[in-house]
């Protein structure tokens, strides 16, 4: 082979090599690369082996496709009761679509930051402090929602916002102090009236109780001793309509029982009277024990008892 057409050759091999190393590219996992072509978006290369046209084509941007965190730098928001506080964060994004993320904004980062940073202001300067303070979460979906639809044009997804803290002046945080202090006490003051009057309420209640039933026990003596005066005034009719069908059959014994048992009740009402000291009796015994006797003939008859059988008398003995 004469020596030119080696020197060809291997220029011809050289220039193939080059071309090929212009031509081929190794695209990482988690990026993608833009495709310019005489500087105009051409395609997207995706990771793995890509080829383009050499001296024609070139890399336009490399976009990292994978979900990044980005701090928001701190910031002053004065809050709709005119509350100055400081407040900082952290964002989670994600690149989906890389030819929007290099050619719709530039410096998608910077962009992402200031968005979000811009929404802080505008939700918490609408918030009042208390709300801001104890409404952390309603805070960070409503930032979500707003970048995330204010991103869309950019192939961005933003993922998470997480306002990181809020710092009031100390001033006002000595204030809240005293008035968290101040509602404690106020509740603490509370909860004793509340105790106090469950407790007389309670007192009350068991007092009522206790008359209640002191009153049904009272009624239910009256109704035993209204029944046993019933029973007393029955016994005592029964009583009477013997005497009175003993009477009316002549039976001497009944009067006696009759007028025995009335005598006997005058007694004892004159015995029972608060005045009376000294009580006389001038009584004649003998009528009493007759009558006695009487009662014990007619109790006798009543049960259907015999009378006991009289003693023999004694004959009379006779005189020398």
């Amino acid at each position: 082979m004469p020596e030119g057409a080696g020197i060809f050759v291997i220029i011809l091999l050289a220039v193939v090599v080059f071309y090929l190393l212009r031509a081929i590219r190794m695209v990482p996992q988690g990026f993608h690369y833009t495709v310019e072509r005489f500087g105009k978006y051409v395609h997207t290369l995706e990771p793995g082996l890509g080829l383009i046209v050499p001296f024609i084509d070139r890399i336009g941007h490399k976009v990292n496709m994978m979900e990044r965190v980005m701090p928001v730098p701190s910031q002053e928001v004065i809050t709709r009761d005119n509350a100055m506080v400081t407040v900082d964060g952290v964002a989670f994004f994600q690149v989906l679509n890389a030819a929007r993320a290099a050619y719709e904004v530039h410096d998608v980062e910077n962009a992402i930051v200031n968005m979000v940073m811009t929404n802080i202001r505008t939700v918490m300067g609408s918030m009042e402090l208390d709300s801001l303070l104890s409404q952390r979460d309603q805070i960070n979906h409503a930032l979500l929602g707003v970048v995330d639809q204010a991103t869309q044009p950019w192939g961005v997804k933003m993922t998470r916002i997480e306002i990181k803290d809020i710092n009031p002046p100390r001033d006002l945080v000595d204030s809240m102090a005293r008035q968290m202090k101040a509602e404690r006490d106020k509740r603490a003051a509370i909860l004793e009236a509340e105790g106090l009057r469950n407790a007389a309420i309670l007192k009350a209640e068991g007092e009522k109780q206790s008359v209640v039933l002191e009153a049904e026990g009272r009624r239910e003596a009256a109704f035993r001793e209204a029944e046993a005066r019933e029973r007393a005034a029955e016994a005592e009719a029964k009583a009477t309509t013997m005497v009175s069908e003993a009477i009316a059959k002549g039976n001497v014994q009944a009067i006696n029982y009759f007028v025995a048992n009335n005598y006997v009740k005058a007694l004892e009402s004159l015995a029972r009277s608060p005045n009376q000291k000294v009580l006389m009796m001038p009584l004649d015994t003998s009528s009493v024990l007759g009558s006695i006797g009487g009662i014990a003939e007619i109790a006798k008859e009543a049960f259907g008892g015999s009378s006991a059988p009289e003693a023999p008398r004694r004959p009379p003995r006779s005189t020398p």
